[in-house]
């Protein structure tokens, strides 16, 4: 039987190999186990829900840090394909078509739940309640009011680690060399911010067909509405529907309006914007009262610049019209930052070059050496605190995310008290605020 050290090394040689694979330098040297399961070769037991093409991706990663013992999807085709996988399952996890089954096992110790938006919170709440850690993509909510949920349900069940799929927040050599420059006052006071997310395809009209036999519709379609089946409706393509996601608003807004609330120090509970001018707004269907009149092609907004006003007077636009990234504009100077490139004066002349480094990294990973996403998660798991991604943070982003898309669909100005957490002054607007699930698929309130 191997010793605890030697298979103490073995998984730090394994992790470190995954990490180099996705381009991070791994600093692994966790201090304790932090696990539901002490089992016996040290390694975390993780059950992946949601095992499309990006659950798929993420499973792999997992695969570095721990065994994966369950697959979980409603399409039987995405379940079987990664059980077989020889970076996932192995041919030896356990095939689900009920990410219930997953939850009730007493051997997991960690979900990665990589669903659709709209199953996101119940999924993540109930996981919580089931004793895991948790690990889920963005966005995570696909209302207002879920982002309250999942944040109670945190801050009830504080002893289980919940990071967010945001991994640009991972990104030293850009991204957080940005937000740090920012924070720091280097580009003096912030006056505007450009968020370019890209507008959502149009397409459409979309056929009703009967489903794939191996897909579970209704199963698939949880708490939104029962409709017929159209494939461009499911899987990757869901986005593109207010039903199920929030279009580009939630999809690249959950990454570059993140980075730039992280920036502008606005990540804290009872901050964020107090009015959202959804005035440029388009979409490509015909809308009544903040809703699509059709229902066979896609409705989320392809072409808008929402404005989105700050109590200190900054303005953060979120847009489709500039280039996919962040722009922050302050008195001293601009810096311009997306996954290719950091640029700018600031950037050209090194303006940072005394007040960003390992430090600095640390610092803004919450005391943590700075290392890639999910190591970030498994270090959490095991020493306790906070990933770079929390819960608490990433709600504040999603706030905007979902008030732009508000102020979109209605093509108006909003009010928001971020004190509140309430639209205030149009009761139209405050109806989008959360949603009627399906029966049956109502969301835990902890």
């Amino acid at each position: 039987m191997k010793s605890h050290q030697s298979t103490r090394r073995g998984f730090i040689k394994r992790s470190s190999a995954a990490a180099a694979a996705s381009g991070f330098v791994p600093y692994i040297a966790w201090n304790r186990k932090g696990f539901a399961n002490d089992t016996k070769n040290d390694r975390p037991v993780i059950g992946c829900i949601g095992v499309g093409s990006m659950g798929s991706g993420d499973a792999r990663g997992h695969s570095g840090f721990g065994d994966i013992v369950a697959v979980c999807d409603v399409d039987s085709r995405h379940a079987e394909r990664a059980k077989n996988d020889k970076n996932i399952g192995k041919g030896k996890a356990d095939a689900y078509g009920d990410y219930r089954r997953v939850l009730e096992r007493k051997d997991i110790d960690v979900v990665s739940v990589v669903t659709p938006d709209h199953w996101h919170v119940k999924i993540a709440i109930e996981a919580l309640q089931a004793g895991k850690h948790v690990f889920c993509q963005k966005p995570l909510t696909l209302t207002l009011e879920e982002n309250q949920l999942i944040r109670n349900a945190c801050k009830k069940y504080d002893k289980q680690v919940f990071q967010v799929g945001t991994q640009q927040r991972s990104d030293g050599g850009k991204f957080l060399r940005a937000v740090n420059m920012v924070q720091k006052g280097l580009l003096g006071d912030i006056q505007k911010v450009t968020v370019g997310i890209n507008g959502s395809p149009t397409g459409g009209p979309f056929p009703a067909v009967d489903p794939p036999k191996e897909l579970d519709w209704n199963f698939w379609l949880g708490q939104a509405p029962l409709v017929q089946y159209r494939e461009r409706r499911c899987h990757y393509e869901f986005r593109w529907w207010y039903e199920y996601s929030g279009g580009k608003f939630t999809d690249w807004g959950a990454h570059h309006v993140d980075i730039a609330t992280w920036a502008l120090q606005q990540d804290k509970e009872g901050l964020g914007p107090v009015e959202i001018d959804g005035t440029d707004a388009y979409h490509p269907v015909e809308f009544k009262n903040g809703y699509p009149t059709v229902d066979d092609r896609y409705n989320t907004s392809h072409n808008f610049a929402v404005k989105c006003k700050f109590a200190s007077g900054v303005e953060m636009v979120v847009d489709s019209r500039s280039d996919n990234g962040v722009l922050f504009e302050g008195t001293k100077g601009k810096i311009f930052v997306n996954r290719g490139k950091i640029t700018g004066k600031p950037i050209d002349e090194n303006w940072d070059k005394d007040v960003f480094g390992p430090d600095v990294l640390a610092e803004l990973y919450k005391g943590k050496p700075h290392e890639g996403h999910k190591n970030n998660f498994f270090r959490c798991i095991r020493e306790g605190g906070q990933p770079v991604s929390d819960v608490f943070s990433h709600v504040q982003a999603m706030n905007t995310c979902h008030l732009t898309a508000i102020a979109a669909r209605l093509n108006r100005v909003v009010k928001w008290d971020p004190k509140a957490e309430k639209i205030v002054g149009d009761d139209e607007a405050a109806a989008f605020f959360a949603r009627t699930p399906r029966k049956g698929f109502e969301i835990p309130r902890v």
